[in-house]
């Protein structure tokens, strides 16, 4: 996709695509809050055009460690669903899913790895069924991949398993986080180039 294809996206489109961004985004922070028994806070989800290479920024830059869980979508519309938390968020979210003493966990057992999949699994459920409502389309999710890494090596993973793609990507991005600002994870959905015609297709909107 050309940013300039982008970037030509009218009032009407963004507007259907926000509303997307903020039912899914919504369910899944009340999914993540009913899974942790705490209050999640939700970011209205911004809609934006950028380089796949600037991701890594939004979430304090490709040095910064983060947990990243990571799902192909497939149908009609096929997407990616990349879910980042910096490290001491996930550390955070693990205590809190599994019961434990805020602080206790320091590293990932294979338990705790497969608790933050199924918390990325469910997030990415919740906000592919408002996708699938509105679009009227079956859309299911892969399996969860989760990596440990510098945020830059997470994302040029991704970018290989995408293969060739445009330069640009449209991203609905959420932020979430808890009161006590001790977990903060950010929501992405980037759909593959044509998938945003689709999308638009199926709601309407299309040019």
């Amino acid at each position: 996709m050309e940013k300039e294809e982008v970037m030509m996206l009218t009032p009407m489109q963004l507007d259907a695509l926000r509303e997307i961004g903020n039912i899914g985004a919504g369910n899944a922070a009340t999914a993540l809050s009913q899974i942790i028994n705490r209050k999640i806070d939700m970011s209205v989800p911004r809609l934006n055009i950028l380089p796949l290479s600037e991701v890594p920024d939004v979430v304090g830059g490709a040095d910064t460690m983060v947990a990243g869980v990571y799902l192909r979508v497939f149908g009609p519309a096929p997407s990616s669903i990349l879910f980042l938390l910096p490290r001491d968020s996930a550390f955070s979210l693990v205590d809190m899913a599994m019961g434990r003493e805020h602080g206790t966990t320091e590293s990932l057992s294979a338990m705790d790895e497969s608790a933050l999949m199924e918390i990325g699994n469910i997030l990415a459920g919740s906000f592919l069924n408002a996708l699938s409502y509105f679009t009227k389309m079956t859309l299911l999710p892969s399996l969860p991949a989760l990596a440990v890494d510098m945020a830059g090596a997470i994302l040029s993973v991704i970018l290989i398993q995408l293969g060739q793609v445009g330069d640009y990507a449209l991203v609905i991005e959420t932020e979430f986080a808890t009161e006590a600002n001790d977990v903060r994870g950010h929501f992405f959905l980037i759909p593959d180039p044509g998938s945003l015609n689709v999308i638009l297709g199926t709601l309407g909107v299309s040019e």
